[in-house]
């Protein structure tokens, strides 16, 4: 298991990263332990890791499982842009503006410039480039990454979608059901 900078018990970067930040974390890690090529299982913010992995260093990759994963950009109500709006305009007027999630307010100048980073970065264009077996595994009830988000991921060529009950933590929920079918996988790839 990784520890991402800024994640855990890891120190912050010492600038804002980008998703392609935190992959190249993983080949260092790669490199380091001399692994030449793995299967990755990322779970949401690891998802898109992952992903990151698969379309763009394929020969660092044997496989992916992409677990209830994020990447792809949300289908989002008019009251979100409404409220981007409103932030944008009452900083320009020299305000605070809004004061976004209560996770995104603890967060450090740098960590929240690279939430930023890595949540507007869509991910989607990504998928046709991935070459390696991948499996999906999505929770019934995720409201996090949600159903619709499933169908989008299985637009990768060599893929298959298995739903798990429970949210957006299914994998623990519906432990059982997700170790057979990840040591299925596994032992396939």
């Amino acid at each position: 298991m990784v520890d991402f900078n800024g994640f855990g018990d890891t120190p912050e970067p010492d600038r804002p990263y980008t998703v392609g930040d935190y992959a190249g974390e993983v080949l260092a890690v790669l490199e380091k332990e001399s692994i030449d090529k793995a299967i990755f299982v990322g779970h949401s913010f690891g998802g898109r890791v992952a992903i990151e992995l698969g379309a763009k260093f394929p020969d660092a990759v044997e496989g992916l499982v992409l677990v209830d994963s994020a990447g792809i950009k949300p289908h989002r109500h008019p009251s979100y842009y409404l409220k981007i709006a409103t932030h944008k305009v009452l900083k320009k007027l020299g305000f605070n503006g809004l004061k976004g999630s209560r996770d995104y307010r603890v967060l450090s100048y740098i960590m929240k410039e690279t939430f930023k980073n890595v949540v507007s970065y869509d991910q989607q264009k990504l998928l046709k480039d991935i070459s390696m077996p991948t499996a999906i595994f999505w929770g019934k009830e995720d409201k996090e990454t949600p159903l619709y988000m499933a169908k989008k991921f299985a637009t990768i060529p060599d893929s298959k979608v298995f739903y798990l009950d429970g949210g957006h933590y299914a994998y623990v929920t519906d432990l059982d059901n997700f170790v057979r079918i990840l040591s299925a996988f596994i032992q396939e790839v």
